[in-house]
């Protein structure tokens, strides 16, 4: 490998440990994830929302918003309603215990990095993005599912794709 590759390479190490550092002070701070912390921002700027709602402002799968908000109303950071006039709604509200995570939560990393990166100039944006999705396409992760949030993810190892999701080439026929 080259030199520069090798400067790729510690880059990306270097973005990978400062997701994971933070993650692991907002964990440690307010006992919750980005993903968490994120719903819990949006609750407390929208008042009760509907989960689907949710679901479509983080880009998050269904599975993913019914696991967080399982864990968030166990600890009592929100509650869950049933719709009174559609009961396939279902409504989601900050309680005060939520209230209080979210003042001991750090920063979010993709809100500073939102910050930075909309100061830039349009050309820089660009070029930033254009190389990252490069990136992704070379370590073949362009097709992977992700959301706009900056947080380590743990791999389902129940699924194989998930463990090595880099595509194989067929079989030749004989």
């Amino acid at each position: 490998m080259s030199q520069r590759s090798d400067d790729a390479l510690v880059a990306i190490r270097q973005i990978q440990r400062r997701i994971e550092i933070d993650t692991r002070k907002l964990a440690q701070a307010a006992g919750l994830t980005p993903s968490q912390l994120l719903v819990l921002q949006m609750l407390n700027e929208r008042g009760q929302t509907a989960i689907g709602d949710i679901v479509k402002s983080t880009q998050l799968s269904n599975a993913t918003i019914t696991s967080l908000v399982d864990k968030m109303v166990d600890r009592g950071l929100v509650s869950r309603d049933r719709g009174s006039t559609d009961r396939r709604r279902v409504w989601l509200t900050l309680q005060p215990s939520g209230v209080q995570a979210l003042k001991d939560a750090p920063r979010l990393l993709q809100d500073t990095f939102g910050q930075r990166f909309d100061a830039l100039e349009d050309w820089e944006q660009a070029m930033l993005v254009s190389a990252l999705e490069r990136v992704a396409t070379l370590i073949d992760a362009e097709k992977l599912d992700a959301a706009p949030i900056m947080q380590p993810g743990a791999i389902p190892l129940a699924d194989p794709a998930a463990v090595d999701p880099v595509p194989t080439e067929p079989e030749p026929q004989s």
